[in-house]
């Protein structure tokens, strides 16, 4: 479609693909409460242990079908939740206000746990104001049980689901159904829709702001994950043009399933190393079925982030173990926990720039003691010699010293305990700074690879906050200055011969793939949702005339010079991918 008519809503791309359906608007019923007195504070009380006793006996259900349906990572937020069940300050203050009050114990339910729901809710963070609705749903469950009510599911197959946002449960009742795609008003990349979504290869476009006033039960859907838009009773040109662009789809993906276990090389023989980015455990099959040559990126601050604080060095170990078994003999690439800016610090602070301030490798070095137990983790499952360390975040070069002063201590340490570990273990940094971006020479010689982050390495550059609405349209991968900066770090780094990757979402661009590889990238990372297509790209095009195309679009000063030059080139280049992915 050439220009978005008014029944086209925008959001964020969460989970590729296309569905065209009805609408299903799932609202839960909100329970009321009233502030009444109660005449027998024993019984309120009898009755509010009932009700815990009973919300945790579902919860316990919920989390049994989650395990079977999204795996037991995902599965843990209702371990998590059944813990606040049995939180024991809770339940006291609870209790206590029930006594001093004498009030209905479903009105001191509501009151104690909105508290906390407010803090979460004022929190800067995404991830902490996503978190709130998991404690929404333990209110509303808490209180329904109070009044001895029953919830009925009446989810239907094969519909979209249109909603305010997805609570963990919300996911399970989910997957027994044959949902097509999921639409919510709130949520972003990190949010439960978004997550499990990718998990279950659902398209979903999340972040539509007021979808459920603008969309209608029944209504007919069109949901496209590929570009975030969400099209709402299409006329007859737009069904006819997105039911062609399905059709095609699934060619293209018979065509992709029979390149899977082809390299990732260009016609004139020119190879590219593709690895997949690590969210979710659950991931891990898929990255091995789409054919990816290990792991370039672990986010471990996404894998544990279900957990209540940090996990302990054996729980990590398991599970950096576990990831070192099933990848080998691939390289696993394990990210020290990148924490601060966009992801929620363990501590309560309060920083008025946080993607200025405390994050990244500068976290880690003032929280020592939480550092090593990670790098320790790290160590110990190195043992096959297929797992690297990558920190995040870096600004200087003392920085890169003392981390490897402090891996080198950990290393003494693991010696003194008799536990095995890779001695020879790979250390990169992550290029997302400018600072480090145009010292990159220097990194080299420190290092033994780079690993270039586009979603923080644009926003810095640009001075745009990528999570700003505001100014999201001036966040431009394919700005000039961007273009150079890249051509620059991948210059100095072919120079030093220092590996160097991309594991930003510009690498899942099926736009930018040709010009990355004309720019000299050899190795990139990416979602295992968008392999099979970045592979598909880079086996139908010549390293000669991608190299060219770089070189004009290095001469270029606006970011519009730079995309049409790009579309034109996969225009005449790429029919089958210009067709049906773009």
């Amino acid at each position: 479609m050439d220009e978005p008519k008014k029944n086209t809503l925008k959001g964020v791309a969460a989970a590729p693909g296309i569905s065209i359906c009805n609408a299903y608007l799932y609202t839960k019923e909100i329970e009321s409460v009233q502030d009444d007195f109660v005449s027998d504070v024993e019984e309120a009380k009898n009755n509010l242990r009932d009700a815990l006793e009973k919300s945790k006996k579902e919860l316990s259900k919920i989390f049994s079908l989650a395990v079977d349906k999204l795996g037991e990572n995902r599965a843990a937020i209702f371990e998590a939740q059944m813990m606040i069940l049995d939180d024991p300050v809770l339940i006291k203050n609870i209790c206590l206000r029930i006594e001093k009050e004498k009030k209905l114990p479903e009105y001191i339910v509501d009151d104690e746990i909105t508290k906390y729901q407010d803090l979460l809710k004022a929190s800067h963070e995404p991830y902490m104001k996503e978190r709130s609705h998991d404690i929404e749903d333990i209110k509303n469950r808490i209180i329904r049980n109070l009044k001895k009510k029953k919830w009925q599911s009446k989810i239907k197959d094969e519909v979209i689901v249109v909603t305010e946002s997805i609570t963990p449960a919300d996911t399970v009742v989910f997957s027994r159904s044959n949902i097509k795609g999921y639409v919510t008003n709130f949520g972003g990349l990190t949010s439960h829709a978004a997550i499990v979504a990718r998990s279950l290869n659902i398209p979903a476009v999340v972040g539509v702001h007021d979808a459920i006033n603008k969309i209608e039960d029944n209504d007919i859907v069109i949901i496209d994950g590929f570009h975030g838009d969400v099209i709402v009773n299409p006329d007859e040109e737009q069904l006819a043009f997105y039911n062609e662009k399905i059709e095609k789809l699934q060619k293209y993906d018979s065509e992709l399933l029979k390149i899977k276990d082809e390299p990732a090389v260009t016609l004139d023989g020119h190879k590219i190393e593709l690895q997949g980015n690590l969210d979710l455990l659950d991931e891990i099959e898929y990255i091995i079925q789409s054919g990816a040559k290990g792991i370039g990126l672990v986010r471990t601050e996404q894998i544990f982030q279900e957990i209540d604080g940090f996990p302990d060095e054996e729980q990590q170990f398991a599970v950096y173990e576990d990831i070192s078994e099933k990848i080998y003999p691939n390289v696993a690439t394990i990210r020290a926990f990148d924490i601060g800016g966009d992801k929620v610090l363990p501590f309560d602070v309060k920083e008025p720039n946080p993607f200025l301030g405390w994050r990244g490798i500068r976290f880690l070095l003032d929280n020592l003691q939480l550092f090593k137990t990670q790098l320790r983790a790290m160590l110990k499952a190195s043992s096959h010699k297929n797992i690297s360390i990558m920190i995040p975040m870096v600004s200087s070069i003392k920085e890169v010293r003392r981390l490897k002063a402090v891996i080198d201590e950990c290393k003494e340490e693991l010696k003194k305990e008799n536990i095995k570990f890779d001695k020879s273990i790979k250390v990169g940094i992550m290029i997302e700074v400018p600072s480090a971006a145009f010292m990159v020479k220097e990194y080299a010689e420190e290092v033994d690879f780079i690993s270039v982050g586009t979603n923080d390495l644009i926003q810095y550059l640009l001075a745009v906050d990528r999570t700003n609405d505001i100014v999201s349209d001036q966040y431009q991968e394919f700005h000039p200055s961007v273009i150079r900066t890249l051509k620059y770090i991948f210059d100095e780094c072919k120079k030093s011969k220092t590996k160097v990757s991309l594991c930003g979402e510009m690498a899942a661009d099926i736009l930018a793939i040709p010009l990355l590889i004309g720019l000299g990238l050899t190795s990139i990372s990416s979602s295992p949702s968008a392999l099979p297509y970045i592979k598909k790209v880079i086996r139908g095009i010549k390293y000669k005339e991608v190299k060219r195309i770089a070189e004009k679009c290095l001469k270029y000063k606006t970011e519009e010079e730079i995309s049409e030059e790009l579309r034109k080139f996969l225009q005449t280049h790429l029919i089958a991918e210009t067709e049906t992915i773009l």
